[in-house]
């Protein structure tokens, strides 16, 4: 199935509010009505595209799930039936204007449905849209997205977290998720089947856990290495030195910085990355050095270094 792009159907942007989804929707609707367009069957398909664009995108939930999977990842995980569910296209017409001759046109074109908020897997296109049928097909149930915060440290060894969280009416449900190691901020887990309960039989939906790994106060993540600073003094630089480096483990290493180290100069901690997730091996650490340039000198030191610039310092 070719994915719809709902916002160009609408002619709005990815950013557009609801009100301006809402008025998109009326001016389109309006002007491919069928009551307004006898016949016209170009105009009846448009109308048609506008309904199924505005039915996701006035929808809080069905919006965040078709900008996340994309148009056409959406609609190859969402029915017909999915996407008109719970909306009231009879309420809406009303609103716009439309009045009883709207809905009953709408109803013409949709397979006499239309006014009906399509509750219990019902699909406005039966009819002369898919052909129509008194028998409820089975729907599969929404899926679930639940943002998932974890430390860095999380992501260096595999583990586990017990998460709650809701279904469509049912209480908390408690699941222990299996993070693997190597995980990444926006990296999706999915859990088969803990969505939402499907309609007239059909499957439960499944449930997505969306990793967000938490901002560490002395590693930064570049992919699967670790980046950290090190302060030093100039004459430690110039003559060299061993500093004392933190892992992620918690370990301490010595390092070794060489005589005439420059400002920014970076030494590779190799393995002492994040695992890679779907491999072997781990990501390296790198460690940069900042040389600090003392503020204020006391009399003595600025003495010195006077002399250290007349020898050519």
């Amino acid at each position: 199935m070719s994915g719809k792009d709902y916002y160009k159907i609408l002619g709005i942007s990815k950013t557009a509010t609801d009100e301006e989804i809402k008025k998109a929707y009326r001016k389109l609707a309006m002007k491919y009505h069928p009551d307004r367009n006898k016949d016209d069957k170009a105009a009846e398909s448009k109308f048609k595209d506008v309904s199924e664009a505005y039915a996701v995108l006035s929808n809080k939930e069905k919006r965040q799930q078709y900008d996340m999977f994309g148009s056409e990842g959406f609609q190859n995980k969402f029915s017909q039936e999915d996407i008109f569910r719970d909306f009231d296209f009879g309420n809406i017409f009303s609103e716009f204007g439309f009045g009883g001759r709207g809905r009953g046109s709408f109803g013409n074109i949709f397979g006499g449905m239309g006014g009906n908020s399509f509750k219990g897997g019902g699909s406005p296109f039966n009819g002369p849209f898919g052909g129509h049928s008194s028998r409820p097909q089975p729907v599969k149930g929404k899926d679930i997205i639940y943002e998932l915060s974890i430390n860095l440290e999380d992501t260096i060894e595999n583990s586990e977290k017990l998460i709650a969280y809701h279904r469509d009416n049912s209480n908390q449900e408690k699941i222990s998720v299996k993070i693997p190691a190597g995980i990444s901020t926006g990296k999706k887990l999915r859990l088969a089947g803990k969505g939402n309960p499907g309609i007239n039989g059909g499957p439960q939906g499944d449930l997505y856990i969306q990793i967000r790994v938490i901002e560490h106060p002395v590693f930064k993540r570049d992919g699967d290495d670790l980046l950290l600073t090190k302060n030093i003094k100039f004459t430690e630089a110039a003559l060299g030195t061993e500093i004392d480096v933190p892992t992620i483990e918690k370990k301490t290493l010595r390092l070794k910085i060489p005589p005439g180290t420059q400002n920014n100069g970076k030494f590779r901690l190799k393995g002492y990355g994040v695992p890679h997730m779907n491999g072997k091996g781990r990501g390296d650490a790198y460690v940069s050095v900042n040389i600090e340039t003392p503020k204020k000198l006391t009399k003595k030191q600025e003495e010195t270094i006077k002399k250290l610039s007349e020898l050519g310092l």
